[in-house]
């Protein structure tokens, strides 16, 4: 009878116990953060389209674009864009949501407005 005490007494005094339980909570946290890998939007082993805006509006705005394997980083300079084309007609949105283009009249190919 006192030999089967001292065998219960002798695995709550065990140190690799208390390791063993360390290892446990590591492995709980790994897989939090293996999962949470895998749900980020920028995350390189899916093969969607992804595009991420890093800082919208401000002078460090940042744009990645993944398309499958191939990944571009577009990076804002702070100033202000320049184009060389030429306004073409006016854009106007109806009540009902739909949108009516009126090309310029004087434009080549454009009808001549009445």
């Amino acid at each position: 009878m006192k030999h089967l005490r001292l065998m219960d007494e002798g695995d709550a005094d065990d140190p690799i116990l208390s390791v063993v339980n360390l290892i446990d909570v590591f492995l709980v946290i790994i897989a939090a953060l293996l999962l949470a890998v895998a749900q980020s939007p920028a995350n390189p082993f899916s093969a969607e389209q992804v595009t991420v805006i890093r800082n919208p509006g401000k002078e460090n705005m940042e744009i990645i674009v993944k398309d499958g394997e191939k990944l571009e980083h577009y990076r804002a300079s702070g100033e202000i864009g320049e184009g060389q084309g030429a306004k073409a007609g006016v854009a106007y949105r109806l009540k009902d949501g739909s949108m009516v283009y009126v090309p310029e009249s004087g434009m080549p190919g454009a009808p001549a407005a009445q």
